[in-house]
């Protein structure tokens, strides 16, 4: 793959062949992103788990301390009294028919969809518009739910969702640039503290294998998983 100058100079001040701390990474990563726009950092993990198998299946979420940076859009899918709360808790969206519809239109433009219980019936009939694009709600990620106020409220504060990929791997935001080193490094902590009770029983020699940090348009930055793992444990 052909790099730009502007990535090769980034790239040529990480030793690629080390693996750092975490609060040096978040240094780096953060000089390593160098477009002329805040660029998101994310963290990658390969994981000591087999897909394949059900009871390996790593899924979960997290509420970061300082949220992603993005503006999420949030469509809440209830009737009567339910409408209410979400849109008081600050819902973008808020319907049923009139929104199902959209949906089977081809309308997704949003970034999180919480939904009811009572009507999953009708809006799991969308799963394969909606399973694609990681928007179908799931009980396991509290999107499914009559509480929907605080679901809400949790993923406009920066919850998120993490789920293994078929090569073991995860792939999560975890702020901007923009963000400040301890906002980076606490979002980052808490999500590797719940990475780490997610571990499956099953899962047998060395958990989290590898992990990196990179920005969007820049070069990624290894951590020391050893070494970061004993510090937020």
């Amino acid at each position: 793959m052909k790099r730009t100058k502007r990535y090769t100079a980034a790239a040529d001040k990480i030793d690629g062949d080390k693996g750092f701390e975490l609060e040096e990474a978040v240094r780096l990563v953060k000089e390593a992103g160098t477009a002329k726009f805040d660029e998101t950092i994310e963290w990658s993990a390969l994981l000591g788990v087999d897909p394949r198998h059900a009871d390996q299946q790593v899924r979960g979420t997290v509420v970061l301390p300082h949220g992603t940076g993005r503006t999420v859009r949030v469509l809440v899918i209830a009737r009567g009294e339910k409408e209410k709360e979400a849109s008081e808790a600050g819902a973008d969206y808020v319907g049923a028919d009139e929104y199902i519809a959209k949906i089977q239109a081809g309308w997704t433009d949003v970034d999180s969809i919480i939904c009811t219980p009572d009507m999953m019936g009708e809006l799991g009939k969308l799963g394969r518009i909606l399973g694609p694009r990681g928007l179908m709600p799931n009980p396991k990620s509290g999107t499914v739910t009559f509480d929907v106020g605080r679901a809400v409220k949790e993923v406009k504060a920066g919850k998120i969702e993490y789920r293994v990929d078929k090569g073991s791997n995860l792939h999560v935001p975890v702020g901007k640039i923009s963000f400040d080193d301890a906002s980076l490094i606490e979002n980052i902590r808490a999500l590797i503290i719940e990475v780490l009770r997610a571990k499956p029983a099953s899962s047998k020699g060395k958990y989290l294998k590898s992990m990196t940090l990179s920005p969007t348009m820049g070069p990624s930055v290894k951590l020391d998983s050893q070494a970061v793992v004993a510090a937020v444990r």
